[in-house]
């Protein structure tokens, strides 16, 4: 059990089912359209997992986020943190401020849905921040994140290479774990999800 991020295909966003996301997905697209913006449509569907494809997106949140709250706090106005995690839906549509909906999320009455390119600048700022590796896994569609901070190769990296992402590790994964869910929404064009 937990908190996962999770990737969302065409037919959970669009499905009317319970547990899909087809109410949020209509009325998001109502506020697209009263905003004068293009819905968004364009969801692929889920393919078949093929580990290190970067097709699908899984993470579990695990380390505290004490430290990683301290970090937003010093580099983002409080709005600038409140985008960057306080959301419960992630799409790839660029908007300049979030979107708060009266639907249910599946942990939250409401659902706040933020811009992803709008996330990936924020996370950016914090992972130049901290100075966070490059070395950090891309895909992360089976716990790659979650695995590799939490099973020692993040370890082994900060002691021959040590630096501010080190100091703490569980920050440095929030900050990865972000920064790695709005690359995957742009680059798949699919939501990302609280599960």
């Amino acid at each position: 059990m937990g908190i996962y991020l999770v990737g969302v295909g065409a037919k959970e966003w669009f499905g009317e089912e319970e547990g899909d996301r087809g109410a949020v997905a209509s009325a998001l697209n109502r506020e697209l359209r009263r905003r004068g913006l293009p819905p968004y449509l364009t969801v692929p569907e889920e393919t078949a997992f093929v580990r290190g494809s970067g097709q699908s997106f899984e993470e579990k949140l695990v380390p505290s986020m004490a430290g990683f709250g301290a970090l937003c706090d010093a580099h983002l106005s409080p709005e600038e943190a409140e985008s960057l995690c306080g959301w419960t839906v992630l799409v790839p549509v660029p908007l300049d401020e979030d979107v708060r909906l009266p639907v249910d999320a599946g942990h939250e009455d409401e659902s706040v849905i933020a811009g992803a390119p709008r996330v990936l600048a924020l996370a950016e700022r914090l992972a130049a921040a901290i100075d966070l590796p490059a070395d950090i896994p891309m895909a992360c569609d089976n716990l790659d994140l979650t695995t590799w901070f939490l099973d020692g190769a993040a370890k082994e990296l900060a002691v021959s290479r040590p630096g501010p992402w080190s100091e703490d590790l569980g920050t440095a994964f929030y900050v990865a774990l972000f920064l790695r869910a709005a690359q995957h929404s742009i680059r798949r064009g699919c939501p990302i999800v609280y599960s």
